[in-house]
């Protein structure tokens, strides 16, 4: 009964609409718009197929999984002992490039350079991979390597191994600081692999339902290493987003893309139709820039404490107080207790959630202002972030600005700080955070966590300054080193 209702409402509303001329052009122009926006996109869209079986072999580098060898492959199988009956379809499964089988782990991904074969996805979508494939409109494709991934951000770049259909087309990336609720989108995805054969994705359409949400709060700022959708980050949509749509693209009206679709609900509690996007703004945009650089995400670290801060009920300000040599203290901006954060880059803050995402999303060495009332007197202060520590594994094809200088590579002292039962405070120097065996610094008995001050009595106070100091000096360097936070320091020779 109620399909024949609907059946007649829909048969009268085509009625209408026909006699209604110019809503009828209304529609075939907003139809028109449609058809444009997924043809200049469809060709950046691509359908992710993962395996996560032990069969591979492994390279022993993370995220450097490489391509698939079915000669390789059987020898393993047999040699594993796979009988002969299981190996030739098991062979079949575990190539991912064989367009007859859907691997049971799969998403979606954005080309974000179509020169050099990256592609854009969501981590969860990768977590854990041991083999990718990529598979492109027009039936292209190739295997991947993880580029650069970060579990915070909920992002990875992708890379395709040895692709012979190079260049592809890049996705325009838009603004989502400039979406707004009610505002008219489409999503390209591929729900439940659905592109798995010839990499053609599918449309939807819908509107943004909201653009923020709020997670439970907690108190300390170290203990807030959350994935961002947890700060109430994402755009909701009304668009359907199925199993597989991880990864797609959530574009505007004119094309460009304003978020990175996810299929994963991200607020515990919340609505659950729909779905969500992680929204692509000017933080986000950093930390794609860094992952397309193959390297790591270092996240800022301002070193305040939250530990009496009460939730201020939407009125502006929040109290904090300084780790002793943290950069708000170091700096002379904020004081050990009684200081109220107003804003953070003109931000204003009315509770914990705002200063971990106004903060959290800024990149370590980059510089924000706050707003602080000390003694019933506002001022303005600029602060350089250090590096907030994100437990877990990183995955980074490339070491950035911090390659190993004579054996050994550096890292923010802030790091330490974060520690548990390490250091309590934050030390001016850089800290160790790998030593390579048989290398100068491990014949020098440095160790991973030590905490370099000065060398060759310059201080020696973040990763680049480091870096300059030892690539600049020909001969033996002198260190001064910390061990621990109580032990004083000790001088270290360290030869070339």
């Amino acid at each position: 009964m109620r399909r024949s209702i609907l059946a007649c409402v829909s048969m009268l509303l085509l009625a209408s609409a026909a006699l209604a001329q110019p809503d009828m052009d209304l529609l075939k122009a907003m139809q028109r718009i449609n058809q444009k926006i997924i043809q200049q996109n469809e060709a950046s869209i691509a359908c992710i197929l993962v395996s996560r079986s032990e069969h591979y072999k492994q390279s022993g580098v993370p995220g450097k999984l490489g391509g698939y060898d079915k000669e390789e492959m059987r020898r393993i199988l047999q040699d594993k002992h796979v009988s002969k009956i299981e190996l030739d379809p098991l062979l079949k499964k575990l190539d991912l490039a064989d367009p007859s089988h859907v691997p049971p782990a799969f998403g979606s991904g954005v080309v974000i350079d179509g020169e050099a074969g990256l592609i854009l996805t969501n981590f969860h979508v990768v977590q854990d991979a041991t083999k990718i494939y990529v598979r492109l409109p027009g039936s292209k494709g190739a295997y991947a390597d993880i580029h650069a991934a970060d579990a915070r951000s909920d992002l990875a770049v992708l890379k395709l191994f040895q692709p012979n259909f190079l260049p592809m087309k890049s996705i325009v990336l838009g603004d989502a600081d400039k979406v707004e609720q009610g505002q008219f989108v489409l999503t390209l995805a591929n729900p439940y692999a659905a592109g798995f054969r010839d990499g053609k994705p599918s449309a939807s359409w819908g509107i943004i339902s909201n653009i923020r949400r709020r997670a439970p709060q907690n108190l300390k700022e170290e203990e807030r290493i959350k994935p961002f959708h947890l700060y109430g980050t994402l755009l909701q949509t009304d668009a359907r987003l199925n199993l597989g749509c991880s990864g797609g693209a959530l574009l505007n009206l004119s094309g460009e893309m304003v978020g990175l679709t996810t299929a994963m609900a991200a607020i515990h509690g919340g609505d659950t139709p729909g779905g969500f996007a992680l929204p692509i703004n000017t933080p986000m945009r950093r930390i794609i820039d860094v992952l397309k650089r193959g390297e790591e995400v270092d996240y800022g670290f301002l070193g305040v404490s939250l530990n009496d801060a009460k939730d201020a009920k939407g009125q502006i300000g929040v109290p904090i107080s300084a780790y002793r040599g943290s950069p708000a203290l170091v700096e002379g901006k904020v004081r050990q207790a009684g200081d109220i954060l107003l804003e953070v880059n003109g931000q204003p803050i009315r509770d914990l959630e705002d200063i971990f995402l106004n903060v959290g999303m800024h990149l370590a060495g980059s510089k924000i202002s706050l707003r602080v009332r000390s003694e019933g007197k506002e001022r303005l202060v600029e602060v350089t972030l250090a590096k907030l520590l994100v437990p877990g594994k990183h995955i980074a094809s490339s070491l950035g600005d911090r390659p190993y200088l004579r054996g050994m590579r550096v890292d923010y002292a802030s790091l330490v700080a974060q520690q548990i039962r390490r250091w309590e405070y934050i030390p001016e120097g850089v800290v160790i955070s790998d030593v390579q065996a048989n290398s100068a610094a491990d014949r020098a008995a440095l160790k991973t966590g030590d905490v370099i001050t000065h060398v060759n009595q310059n201080p020696v106070k973040t990763p680049l300054a480091f870096r300059q100091a030892v690539a600049g000096a020909a001969g033996p360097l002198e260190l001064t080193v910390l061990t621990t936070p109580d032990d004083p320091a000790i001088k270290v020779t360290l030869n070339k």
